[in-house]
């Protein structure tokens, strides 16, 4: 309780003394603002001196305290800045100051400390995530190589149940380890960014007919109108996106829905819109759509691992696009993603 009110004294000492200065240096200035005036212009003397000293004291001090105000609180400004931030998942703020006021320098040099650990920490937990997932792979390939081995006529109907369900939970877990792999690279920057020229469009359909099982199976129609554009990317990173879009759309929809996808070029940009008829997105869940981990609803955490959307939004950012999720008004979802046009003449 000490050092926060020493604290709390510092502090009020130094504004308490920029008020007095700001007050005592206004009526300075005011009185010889009135002395020059009314010598040199006569002033009217339907207001008496003690009046316009008043109003020119009243236009100063505000100046005055601006301009202190500003300088004071500035740092606080930027630390508040930074400090959002921090919440939104940027680790790499670092502030300095020239501030001699002893509370704003410790906060700086708290909040620096804060970010550096939280960088050292995000840095080991990703590290620890990629070095098990990659432990994982080998084996889990090895018991989805041996499952398939399994299958075959000799086996029960039953056994044959039980094979296919092992296969099944598999090839998921071999899913997410290979997820959490390449979203760690990508976090990472590990992965070549090698680009080609190449039909966007053309990816688009056949990300769309690559999963064509899924989408017949729930009897789900499509409506599609999709310009012919020439894209620079990688294209292997690119597919994930389509992929992860277009199996969230099928999931979330109803039997015989309707699926609508757009592509379009704009003046600076190439625009790809996705639109279902699902359930849309709780509004305490589209601040966080895009988390690793995080899914929206429950009852489909047996078909995915809350990676999918995450991949996306990484690697839209690196080809320094945007992509944002909403509600239509007439039901449903829409994901657009916003790619910028320059990469088309590289």
């Amino acid at each position: 309780m000490e050092y926060k009110k020493k604290k709390e004294l510092r502090i009020r000492s130094c504004l308490t003394g920029a008020i007095w200065l700001a007050l005592a240096f206004s009526m300075l200035i005011s009185a010889l603002l009135f002395a020059f005036l009314n010598h040199f212009l006569d002033l009217p003397g339907k207001i008496p001196g003690l009046g316009w000293l008043l109003i020119f004291n009243t236009l100063i001090a505000g100046l005055i305290t601006s301009f202190i105000n500003a300088r004071l609180l500035e740092p606080i400004t930027r630390l508040g800045k930074a400090m959002k931030a921090v919440s939104q998942g940027d680790f790499e703020q670092h502030l300095e100051t020239n501030s001699r006021i002893a509370e704003i320098g410790e906060s700086y040099q708290s909040f620096n400390v804060m970010t550096k650990e939280l960088r050292a920490t995000e840095m080991l937990q990703m590290d620890f995530v990629s070095n098990v997932s990659h432990e994982f792979k080998t084996p889990i390939n090895a018991i989805e190589g041996y499952t398939m081995l399994l299958q075959g006529d000799e086996l029960s109907q039953e056994q044959e149940g039980y094979v296919e369900k092992i296969l099944f939970n598999t090839q998921r877990l071999s899913g997410l380890v290979g997820n959490i792999l390449l979203l760690s690279r990508l976090e990472n920057q590990n992965i070549p960014m090698k680009k080609t020229k190449y039909r966007l469009d053309e990816q688009i359909r056949q990300a769309f007919l690559s999963l064509e099982d899924k989408w017949t199976e729930k009897g789900i129609g499509f409506q599609v109108e999709m310009e012919e554009v020439r894209y620079v990317g990688n294209e292997g990173l690119f597919m994930h996106i389509w992929m992860n879009l277009l199996d969230n759309a099928i999931k979330f929809s109803p039997e015989n829905g309707t699926i609508t996808m757009f592509l379009r070029r704009e003046n600076d940009s190439v625009q790809f819109i996705l639109e279902d008829e699902g359930p849309g997105i709780a509004d305490d869940a589209k601040a966080r759509i895009f988390d690793k981990f995080y899914q929206v609803d429950g009852s489909h955490k047996a078909e995915g691992n809350g990676l999918g959307l995450a991949l996306v939004k990484r690697i839209v950012d690196i080809a320094g696009g945007t992509i944002k999720a909403e509600n239509r008004e007439y039901g449903g979802c829409r994901f657009v993603v916003q790619l910028p046009i320059k990469n088309y003449n590289e």
